[in-house]
């Protein structure tokens, strides 16, 4: 078992997909263990202590294994629909399996959601089956056990609310009734802050209002991944209502040319005059060499910009850092996450100059209600 991403173990690969485990289940699997005890002495009595805490631990372990299974059929179902798949990862409230982007359809983004509750829904009514076949009573106490288990897990997981599966499959109706793929994620959103608050008082409602303190405890827990899941959803779901927005056309400075053996103040004054802010450097023949920073030249002292070349505070042109004009949307995020930089060169078509995209311009147009 080798280190893999931040603090999470790596468990290897299964049919090409990394998976991963916090350590945050083995203290899940430690309160199961010394927790199911007097569950497994109630009904297998004639064990001993240890057999009671070993049986509980082998619990443990098959119960996210089957977590295992229901976030595989996730990740299966993405691959086979030709959606990159990160890895699984297993935690201490479950799993979750990462799809590196998001399914360009309602129908494919249905499927993939679908895949993992009829797992578990599957697995537990095979274990109901299995159980009754059973002879040996502690295998038939654990398979039983399974069995409840993933019927919850396949139940809770489609409820209509992110970021649980059901939440998607609603999200994905929503979109495909509507058109609107906003639409159907804040539906789905709002809805998961609904069930988050419907989680927290559900042991109050069902306890004659003095639940235990471990169950407030866990109800906590679980509402708050919820709304935090389901608040994340929203926030993504707007910043990518926001993306048409994103294109160079729109978002690029208009740019003056200077040479790099400028005195810095007589390029921002040659800019000030054209009524820019960003400067391109040339070369004697017209053609950019590189792109000025203008926090670099923000840093260099008045005093000192008379002595100072423009082409000391350029970045040297490389190929990520030329952009097309008019890429937009996804395809202008994935260019600068490929090469970041605080400014591109944007030119048209015949790579003439027609402007300066800078970062913050983006980070802007996405955070703009």
């Amino acid at each position: 078992m080798a280190t893999g991403r931040g603090r999470q173990l790596s468990l290897g690969r299964i049919a090409g997909i990394p998976v991963y485990v916090s350590p945050t289940w083995f203290l899940v699997a430690a309160i199961i263990t010394f927790g199911g005890r007097d569950l497994v002495l109630d009904y297998l009595p004639e064990l001993s202590d240890g057999g009671a805490y070993l049986v509980a631990f082998l619990f443990a372990v098959l119960l996210y294994l089957s977590v295992f299974v229901h976030e595989l059929g996730h990740a299966l179902t993405a691959l086979r629909l030709g959606l990159p798949v990160r890895g699984i990862t297993l935690h201490f409230l479950g799993g979750y399996t990462e799809i590196e982007r998001d399914a360009p359809t309602p129908g494919r983004d249905l499927v993939v959601s679908a895949a993992g509750p009829l797992l578990s829904l599957a697995l537990g009514g095979l274990g109901l089956l299995a159980g009754q076949a059973i002879d040996d009573r502690v295998l038939t106490f654990l398979v039983w056990e399974l069995a409840v288990a993933n019927l919850i897990v396949g139940v809770f997981n489609v409820l209509p609310g992110l970021p649980l599966d059901g939440g998607h499959m609603l999200r994905a109706a929503v979109w495909r009734f509507t058109g609107d793929e906003h639409r159907g994620t804040v539906v789905a959103a709002r809805s998961g802050q609904v069930l988050a608050g419907l989680v927290l008082v559900l042991p109050f409602a069902l306890n004659g209002g003095r639940p235990e303190l471990f169950t407030i405890i866990w109800a906590g827990l679980v509402a708050a991944l919820l709304w935090s899941g389901a608040t994340q959803a929203l926030a993504v779901g707007r910043m990518r209502a926001r993306l048409p927005r994103l294109d160079t056309r729109t978002l690029a400075r208009k740019a003056a040319p200077v040479a790099p053996d400028l005195p810095v103040s007589e390029a921002m004054r040659q800019a000030h005059d054209a009524g820019v802010t960003s400067l391109v450097i040339v070369d004697s023949a017209g053609r950019p060499t590189g792109i000025v920073s203008e926090s670099a030249v923000a840093a260099i002292p008045e005093q000192r910009r008379p002595w100072v070349t423009i082409g000391q505070s350029a970045r040297s042109l490389q190929h990520g850092l030329i952009l097309p004009l008019d890429v937009r949307g996804d395809d202008l995020l994935k260019a600068m996450r490929e090469m970041p930089a605080t400014e591109y060169l944007v030119v048209d078509a015949e790579s003439r100059v027609y402007g300066v995209l800078v970062t913050s311009d983006v980070d802007h147009a996405l955070a703009a209600r």
